[in-house]
């Protein structure tokens, strides 16, 4: 029993593992994935690739000018996008993360203006959502999160709700569960401390 049970689970993490290389693949090819995060369902792309930046917010029906959130499995992967403030505010953002804490860092010239919007900063993520880290880890850098809804409609729930309303939208759904939270992560920003979304 012990053997079977083995086997079982190794080729669940070869299935997982080929779907997050698949998705992976997908982003470093423009296109859009599907997958859970903390509390809804979310659509990510390449924040470096304008074309598949601009047809996600098509797809949302997005003013571009709001700016988009960026998650990554580690600091390391977004650092590039912001610039530091002061020590305490650094460590009042670190101290959350991994975990559902979004902070608003003043954007470094990396940043493009396709992801910025009409902003001097950028949200980022470390997130510690297994499914939406290991995208990351297997993607190599931070990607886009943003609800996966129409401007108008609810955020997605479930997987299934995704496919009914995106048929042939998204390139690829990450398998997975959402982390339970009962709405979207709090943002901050880090050197007012101020929260901007609870």
């Amino acid at each position: 029993m012990r053997g079977g049970g083995l086997q079982i689970y190794d080729e669940v993490a070869m299935t997982i593992s080929f779907q997050l290389r698949s998705a992976a693949r997908t982003l470093r090819l423009g296109g859009l994935v599907a997958y859970p995060t903390e509390a809804v369902w979310g659509f990510g792309c390449d924040p470096q690739n304008s074309a598949a930046v601009t047809r996600l917010l098509a797809l949302k029906r997005r003013d571009w000018r709001k700016g988009l959130i960026l998650i990554g499995a580690s600091f390391d992967q977004l650092e590039p996008y912001i610039q530091r403030p002061s020590n305490s505010a650094m460590k009042r953002a670190a101290a959350s993360w991994p975990g559902p804490n979004t902070w608003v860092f003043p954007a470094s010239d990396y940043t493009p203006p396709w992801v910025s919007g009409d902003h001097d900063s950028i949200a980022i993520r470390v997130t510690a959502h297994p499914v939406a880290a290991a995208l990351c880890r297997a993607f190599g850098a931070p990607i886009i999160s943003t609800s996966a809804n129409r401007s108008t409609q609810p955020p997605a729930l479930s997987a299934t709700t995704v496919r009914l309303r995106f048929p042939k939208a998204i390139d690829f759904l990450v398998p997975g569960v959402t982390g339970g939270l009962d709405r979207p992560t709090p943002i901050r920003h880090v050197v007012s401390g101020l929260i901007l979304r609870r």
